[in-house]
């Protein structure tokens, strides 16, 4: 069994940056084919926010391009997305996954970020 156990959420002005951290525990984040945050506002569907493969390769939503930076932290076993000029409109759960494969795909509980105008 594995847990993605995220941190580093809470309430942040305007403006403001956070970084969250999934920490994996029962394997390897390093090994995961993808690893990728996920959000979810009051009353919409959970959106794509960032991801990054095994070999590197980033891609975020449009919607946060240039303001979100995810990134594995291997010595951790953890990944992070540092979030930077925060508006209210980011204000969601945030999710972790970590896939392997259709049958080895595991998502953290959330972590909820508020951003006050």
């Amino acid at each position: 069994q594995v847990q993605l156990v995220e941190s580093g959420g809470g309430l942040v002005q305007a403006g403001g940056s956070l970084t969250l951290s999934c920490a994996a525990v029962g394997a390897r984040i390093a090994s995961a084919a993808v690893v990728a945050w996920y959000r979810q506002a009051p009353g919409k569907q959970r959106e794509f926010v960032a991801s990054v493969t095994r070999d590197g390769k980033p891609r975020s939503a449009d919607s946060v391009n240039g303001r979100f930076a995810i990134s594995r932290d291997g010595a951790q076993n953890s990944m992070l997305l540092q979030i930077d000029s925060l508006k209210p409109e980011d204000t969601a759960v945030y999710y972790c996954n970590a896939f392997w494969s259709a049958e080895y795909n595991w998502w953290g509980q959330g972590t909820q970020v508020t951003v006050s105008s």
